[in-house]
């Protein structure tokens, strides 16, 4: 892929639903980025997203946005199953992609578009925004400088209450609904950022009246010996912190720990708290990355290359097989 080398990378967003708001509430704040075009089904909503976030273009269809001579990437921020159509749509396009978690429903989609896009050569990246806090990179920093020795654990949660509603996303296997693929991506995520590719997967979750997982723990061990100790839910709030603990001390992301600000630093003996501040909403970071990434002509991040990201829907399958737990699409 050739570096972008103009003053500004226009930006546009497929699927104009809640988390496209946070999204382009943070691309206001990135420099050199304008939101230029918005693709939706309806014409009508969006028209009311681009009105709402001043972009110049609209279309009432995927393939619209896709075809935009004007745009360099495309963000998607449609529900989980139709992430692989739509990637699959923006890299035939040769637009570049910044694809919201989970990146598709299984695996076997999840090569698909990165077959796809290593063949067209553009980039793709997972949108898992907790990677790219300034926090995040900070505890990065510390282990790699090794401020709490060999990291060996990892305890952490993501986890919220909601009522049941089998029509909704979040409840409907149709829809990729559960509580995995939804929050339970981000601890995952996080355990793959410190140990790499788990060689040992187990788990057990409840699933509730419409099939899927409403609350579940994991356990990940990896070929070192390190593991990490996961719980997820949608029926049940946890505290969304994240132990991470090393042989010579640990490290306590406060909570919400996906969208880090503070953590506790206990290093030889001395405990300290530390501030690592973020601004706007936080997806700011992860589209600066991308435009990173664009104008350096790199068609992966380095951050979360494409390798770990179908490594975690291997991890995200495998548990899903041994719950019994099989969407209709698949």
């Amino acid at each position: 892929m050739s570096p972008i080398t103009s003053e500004t990378i226009h930006w546009g967003i497929l699927g104009p639903g809640t988390i496209a708001k946070q999204f382009a509430t943070g691309l206001q704040a990135v420099s050199g980025a304008k939101l230029l075009s918005v693709g939706s089904r309806s014409q009508e909503k969006a028209d009311a997203f681009a009105d709402q976030y001043d972009a110049p273009k609209r279309h009432a269809s995927y393939e619209a946005l896709a075809s935009d001579p004007d745009v360099d990437v495309i963000y998607i921020a449609t529900p989980h199953p139709s992430h692989k159509a739509a990637a699959l749509l923006c890299i035939e396009h040769g637009k570049a992609v910044i694809c919201e978690k989970p990146f598709t429903i299984n695996a076997k989609e999840a090569e698909e578009v990165i077959t796809a896009a290593r063949a067209k050569g553009v980039f793709v990246m997972e949108a898992m925004w907790s990677r790219f806090f300034p926090a995040m990179a900070h505890v990065r920093k510390l282990i790699a400088d090794g401020a709490i020795g060999d990291v060996r654990l990892l305890q952490a949660d993501f986890g919220f209450r909601t009522d049941v509603n089998p029509a909704s996303r979040l409840f409907n296997p149709a829809l990729g609904g559960g509580s995995l693929l939804d929050v339970g991506v981000y601890p995952i995520s996080l355990a793959s950022m410190l140990f790499g590719t788990a060689s040992r997967v187990t788990g057990m979750a409840n699933l509730g009246e419409t099939g899927i997982d409403e609350q579940a723990a994991i356990v990940l061990g990896y070929p070192g010996g390190q593991m990490a100790s996961l719980t997820t839910g949608i029926r049940i709030n946890t505290p969304h912190e994240a132990f991470i603990l090393g042989s010579e001390g640990h490290i306590k992301l406060h909570s919400p720990w996906w969208k880090p600000a503070t953590m506790t630093v206990n290093s030889g003996g001395k405990s300290e708290e530390v501030t690592v501040p973020y601004v706007s909403v936080g997806m700011n970071y992860e589209a600066e990355e991308v435009n990173r990434c664009l104008r350096a002509g790199k068609t992966e991040s380095a951050i979360i290359p494409l390798d770990e990201t179908l490594a975690i829907m291997k991890t995200m399958d495998t548990l899903r097989s041994q719950w019994g737990l099989k969407y209709p699409m698949e």
